[in-house]
């Protein structure tokens, strides 16, 4: 039954991957995007930390956790988030639906393998600039990069495994730039269009050790070298009729070359402990050497980045896993905290992203499989320098089938 469920919703779902705005963030404009959390709504909750290793739920973050998964996983999450954009002169609010990621895990005995697909980056921005009178210039983008990837594990002992994962990076981004004059008929538009393409690795290292029966430390250890990414670039100037209508007068594609990108290495740290079915608490350090990176066009001068880090910190609670009179005793009870330094320097000023996160985990009855929920209220950037602050609330949510399959049964 698990497994026609899983099927039959992934079927479903995959049909509509990636066709909804990831993101509403005006800086999303720069490099490639708003750069997705990697992790699973889980991991979210526990504002962001890779959490010790257990045999039902998938964790996206280090590819050394696929091996001490037990059962057959599929997961599927995504996110509805809305916020509000201010300024020092004006504000507005904005709301948006994607899906996070699909994804599977297969034990065999001592490894695990892994394949899925999520968005990596998402460009969704429209921006009215009318700071000059007689000029009205309006800017707007959609689009994002795409991976999929395939990874493994090998557990050399009950304590320790080690993982790594191949990931493709795909993806269309499309800008806009429309600028006109009051009291002009026509306007002129300006269509940028990036096609990319690139491929990256993840190595991972995991260690968890039991003392005094039923209390465990963990450590875990990620690392991403520094991969290219290319795109295929495409301009296009018009002539439109003002209004929004944009009908097309004249039209002209100009030659732009072809650009690259580095793709900056990373460092993620993870250490915890806790008490087995019961509680654990953990944090993550990621640095990640943006220092770099750029935009798809050198145009922008604005515009730098440095090292971007990542400080995180929370946990769950389990009242008792093994109730039979409550449900909601056997329901996990998660919470975190995120601060993160971005990568990103705008008019000289470093672009922060803070957020408190929690978050329920919701066994469904008769089964190994669960339903998570992740509430997500944080801020980012701020309203010096010419700048925006963004605070959004985002509302997450996953389904984990997990089933035994190929297992050879003793008795039908």
């Amino acid at each position: 039954m698990i497994k026609n469920i899983a099927s039959a919703f992934l079927l479903f779902i995959s049909t509509f991957a990636f066709a909804q705005q990831g993101t509403s963030s005006p800086y999303s404009f720069y490099g490639i995007g708003d750069v997705r959390f990697k992790g699973t709504i889980e991991n979210r909750a526990m504002g962001g930390i890779t959490s010790q290793a257990d045999s039902i739920h998938v964790n996206l973050q280090n590819p050394a956790y696929y091996s001490p998964i037990r059962l057959t996983s599929f997961t599927v999450g995504a996110t509805f988030g809305s916020g509000k954009i201010e300024s020092n002169t004006d504000a507005s609010k904005a709301q948006r639906t994607s899906l996070d990621y699909i994804a599977a895990v297969i034990p065999t005995k001592k490894m695990g393998f892994a394949f899925g697909v999520m968005p990596y980056s998402s460009v969704g921005y429209n921006v009215l600039n009318t700071t000059n009178s007689n000029l009205i210039r309006q800017y707007s983008g959609s689009g994002g990069i795409n991976k999929v990837f395939f990874g493994t594990a090998y557990s050399l002992t009950p304590n320790f495994s080690i993982g790594a994962d191949v990931q493709y990076n795909f993806g269309r981004i499309e800008t806009k730039a429309i600028n006109a004059y009051d009291g002009v008929e026509y306007a002129t538009r300006e269509v940028n269009v990036s096609n990319a393409t690139g491929v990256n690795y993840n190595f991972g290292l995991r260690y968890q050790k039991s003392y005094k029966k039923s209390y465990f430390i963990y450590t875990a250890l990620m690392y991403s070298p520094e991969s290219t990414l290319r795109f295929k670039n495409d301009r296009t100037l018009a002539l439109i009729s003002s209004g929004a209508s944009e009908i097309v007068i004249q039209e002209e594609s100009l030659n732009v070359a072809d650009s690259k990108l580095k793709m900056p290495s990373k460092i993620d740290f993870a250490l915890g402990f806790g008490k087995k079915n019961q509680w654990s608490i953990g944090a993550n350090v990621l640095v990640q050497n943006s220092s770099n990176f750029g935009n798809r066009y050198n145009e922008i001068d604005n515009v730098k980045f440095e090292t971007a880090t990542r400080f995180s910190f929370g946990g769950y609670i389990v009242p008792n896993y093994k109730s039979f009179t409550s449900y909601f005793q056997r329901v996990v009870y998660r919470a975190g905290f995120r601060y993160e330094n971005t990568g990103l320097i705008i008019n000289d000023k470093s672009i922060m992203d803070t957020a408190v996160t929690a978050g329920l985990g919701l066994p469904l009855r008769g089964t190994f499989s669960n339903m998570n929920l992740v509430f997500e209220y944080g801020k980012r950037g701020t309203q010096t320098n010419g700048l925006v602050q963004e605070r959004y609330l985002n509302v997450g949510f996953s389904l984990s089938f997990n089933d035994q399959w190929f297992q050879k049964r003793k008795f039908d």
